[in-house]
């Protein structure tokens, strides 16, 4: 006779069928090996250069014709030992050729769930899940799936962690998205070219190898500093144009779906219920066009750009669907610094204003570079009040609310007296919004 314990187990054991990745994976896996020799060359490559300068043809091809048998062979066995199954309460990935390691990801805890085709996963139909979940810093990953199945296994998944039953969830299927913006090509450019940070990285990259190789003559230098900031440049510029090129925001059931990419194409998912700031960016130059750009920061998820460039209508307008309630209050509203805040931040005190509403704690700051951060009530989990020295000589302190995001936003040379209630009011208001706070379970 079996026990019941052990009855249920293996009839749990049963119930479960573990899965392989796609077969093409093993090709992505031999480069490891490759990568490490790459290493090893750019950490020392005065002793990789001596030795290369010894190879004979014949030494090569042997070498050649060990290193790829090897590469392929460690590929197609990595493959072979990873497997991952889905239960009725968890996602479970083993992996390891030498060094096992099994992840036992409870849907429950599961954030967000992105898709990701580096472009030549898209030329190969297969894709990429990542799983944002709460309480890791580092995002677990299938890697790499046949386009359909990825995203058939993503909406099983959503759907058995909002709670369906494991018979039904594979037949609940992608919940259908309703298009709220789509950012234009030709706008995204011009945001670029109308950013400081994009300006000043070229002029560093243009300006400082000269300047270097005219102090030290070195050509190791000039390209130690010259190829880094040239890095920077491109990545401010060219790279966010790629990154964020055709990016659609989208409604559905599961949350807000973000699509974007020229290259490689991500499909994300701003969870429901975890946004914990949602900041609105107005850089210099864009303020004659009307545009911002709006930023967040999201519980557990690495998601952290909801609009990258939008009219402030239409950005305001996907604000309050991540939102719901909350009316971005304009600058009218915000109240300033008393006057003698001048004598702690001269000049720039005039960047600083406040604003609380009903819904959230709104702060701003920056004169050239405005930025107003919006943090609902109900995602605020402590308050702090602090005061310097000399901000005590001249009655002013500063507020900071922490969110369940690690970050903080600060409400900055408030009066003192000011500073005291809105402490006492907020932590009040905190507690008063958790109460009708939406739930941060999937598709409910």
């Amino acid at each position: 006779m079996t026990a019941p314990g052990v009855d249920d187990a293996v009839h749990e054991k049963e119930a479960v069928t573990e899965r392989r990745l796609h077969p093409i994976t093993p090709l992505r896996r031999a480069w490891a090996p490759v990568a490490v020799v790459i290493g090893w060359a750019v950490h020392d490559p005065d002793q990789a250069q001596r030795q290369l300068t010894r190879l004979t043809t014949t030494t090569l091809l042997i070498a050649l014709a060990v290193v790829v048998p090897a590469a392929a062979l460690y590929g197609f066995l990595t493959w072979w030992f990873t497997h991952f199954a889905v239960t009725d309460s968890e996602l479970r990935i083993r992996t390891g050729l030498l060094f096992r390691r099994t992840a036992h990801i409870r849907l429950e805890r599961i954030q967000a769930i992105d898709v990701t085709q580096p472009l030549l996963a898209r030329v190969a139909g297969v894709a990429k899940l990542r799983l944002d979940v709460v309480g890791t810093d580092k995002k677990d990953e299938l890697a790499f799936l046949g386009e359909r199945e990825a995203r058939a296994l993503r909406a099983e998944l959503l759907a058995r962690a909002a709670g369906f039953a494991p018979e039904t969830a594979h037949e609940v299927g992608e919940a259908p998205a309703r298009e709220l913006m789509r950012t234009p090509p030709r706008d995204l450019a011009l945001s670029l070219v109308l950013t400081g940070a994009t300006w000043v990285s070229l002029l560093a990259a243009l300006v400082v190898p000269p300047l270097l190789w005219w102090a030290t003559e070195s050509v190791w230098t000039v390209l130690a500093t010259a190829v880094p900031l040239l890095g920077a440049a491109g990545a401010s510029s060219v790279g966010r144009f790629v990154t964020e090129y055709d990016w659609t925001v989208g409604e559905s059931p599961d949350g807000l779906r973000i699509d974007h990419g020229l290259l490689d194409r991500s499909h994300e998912t701003v969870p429901p219920g975890r946004v914990q700031t949602v900041r609105i960016v107005e850089p210099l130059l864009w303020r004659r066009r009307g545009w911002v750009r709006v930023e967040l920061d999201v519980a557990g998820s690495s998601n952290s750009v909801l609009v990258p460039v939008a009219p402030r209508e239409v950005a305001e307008a996907v604000v309050a669907r991540v939102l719901p309630g909350v009316v971005v209050p304009p600058l009218s509203e915000l109240s300033r610094p008393p006057g003698r805040a001048w004598r702690c931040v001269p000049v720039w005190w005039r960047g600083h204003g406040l604003a609380v509403t009903d819904a959230v704690f709104a702060s701003r700051q920056g004169l050239l570079r405005r930025s107003l951060a919006l943090v609902p009530h109900a995602k605020v989990q402590s308050v702090r009040l602090a005061q310097g020295p000399w901000k005590r000589l001249w009655r002013l302190a500063d507020v900071h609310v922490d969110t369940g995001a690690n970050k903080t936003v600060t409400a900055r040379l408030r009066d003192a007296q000011e500073a005291a209630e809105l402490l006492r009011a907020q932590a009040e208001r905190s507690r008063t919004g958790r109460r009708g706070a939406r739930p941060d379970r999937w598709m409910v």
